[in-house]
């Protein structure tokens, strides 16, 4: 295998980069303390094709590959988890799932505006008592003639507030049927929907959360998203690329509270010499690093099998698993390996770290991965 990141890819981290050190970095602090959705900076990512990144040309997108699409987020990730988290959701989430699942006409009215950044898109499938037991969903849709009536809510929603539109998963037959959940396209400003923000939470504060509430919300036929009752099986293979997403943004999290603690054991003094080169810091770094390096190796080793269209359940978990999981080792490290410094927001490491956390809730918790594993090599 090559190892190496090829001429796209070595263009796009760069570019991501630049942007990032530019339009995050200054800002990130008062967007985290402020829990503000940077929805101008989401529009300039999409000006510089990050909102489309594996949507091809003709619908809008910049018609790259998930390594590309690792790449970006493993950057954005570097310097700010809520920004990378916003990418991520739209990215793989909404508009993947009208990519992958959407009708001809539904792809190009709706894909060139998403890729584009013109609109911002959500994703529902959570509702408030059903998390990692989605087929146990109350929120039903009801068909009256050629409209289907929805009611219900669902919870922590990216951009469930700023989004033009939702895919959301809705149960249209009984409770427990994985063939009774059926995908809708719901646009904002539809009568009877609406949204609540989520507020004071723990990290990835820069990326908007909400609730979303469905009151007699008539949505017209043609907004259903595949055959009705397809809504579960497609649900899931959406989460299988979302999951590549985490581990991405698992990685670029890692990997910038790693870079934060190399520079500052190397600037820090201690009993006359730099902490770096004390045995105890010098091997939490080593460690950190190597775990780095395999994280971003899994997570591209899933992004290859998603690019092949061959099956990425058990790889894109393998992936999202070890990653997040990496992502708060490195951030806890960062902390203590910066000491009372790293405890306060006058350095990143507590970002880090807050940022990491939600990597091993999101799409799929840790414990939900080692049963995904453990199902796949048990077949």
């Amino acid at each position: 295998m090559n190892f190496e990141l090829n001429e796209t890819q070595l263009m796009i981290a760069q570019m991501v980069r630049d942007f990032a050190e530019k339009e995050i970095r200054p800002n990130m602090k008062k967007w985290d303390d402020e829990e503000y959705f940077p929805l101008e900076t989401m529009k300039k990512m999409g000006e510089l094709g990050l909102l489309g990144i594996f949507i091809p040309e003709e619908y809008g997108g910049s018609g790259f590959s998930y390594f590309e699409y690792a790449t970006a987020l493993m950057e954005l990730g570097r310097v700010c988890g809520g920004v990378g988290l916003s990418v991520a959701a739209h990215n793989s989430l909404c508009t993947g799932h009208i990519y992958y699942h959407g009708s001809e006409v539904q792809k190009r009215k709706y894909l060139p505006k998403l890729a584009s950044g013109e609109w911002i898109g959500a994703w529902g499938l959570t509702e408030p008592n059903t998390g990692s037991d989605a087929m146990r969903m109350k929120t039903t849709a009801v068909k009256e003639g050629n409209h289907w009536v929805l009611n219900g809510t669902k919870n922590w929603i990216t951009h469930g507030l700023s989004g033009d539109i939702s895919v959301v998963l809705i149960r249209t037959g009984e409770l427990l049927d994985s063939n009774g959940i059926t995908a809708f396209i719901i646009e904002k400003g539809t009568p009877g929907f609406s949204a609540v923000k989520i507020k004071d939470k723990l990290g990835v504060r820069a990326s908007e959360t909400a609730e979303l509430i469905f009151d007699n919300v008539r949505i017209p036929e043609e907004n259903v998203i595949g055959q009705v009752g397809t809504g579960f099986r497609q649900a899931m293979q959406v989460l299988d690329g979302g999951r590549i997403s985490i581990a991405s943004l698992s990685c670029g999290i890692a990997r910038g509270a790693h870079e934060a603690s190399l520079k500052y054991a190397k600037e820090r003094e201690q009993f006359g010499q730099p902490i770096a080169h004390f045995q105890a810091v010098g091997f939490k770094l080593a460690d950190m690093a190597t775990q780095v390096e395999a994280a971003e190796l899994l997570t591209m080793q899933a992004a290859y099998f998603k690019n092949k269209k061959l099956p990425v359940t058990k790889y894109g978990a393998y992936a999202k698993y070890y990653a997040s999981e990496v992502a708060v080792k490195c951030g806890n490290e960062a902390v203590q390996i910066m000491g009372g410094y790293g405890y306060t927001k006058e350095y990143p490491a507590e970002k880090y770290l807050r940022d990491a956390k939600l990597m091993t809730i999101g799409e799929g918790t840790s414990e939900i991965q080692k049963i995904v594993i453990s199902r796949e090599i048990l077949r």
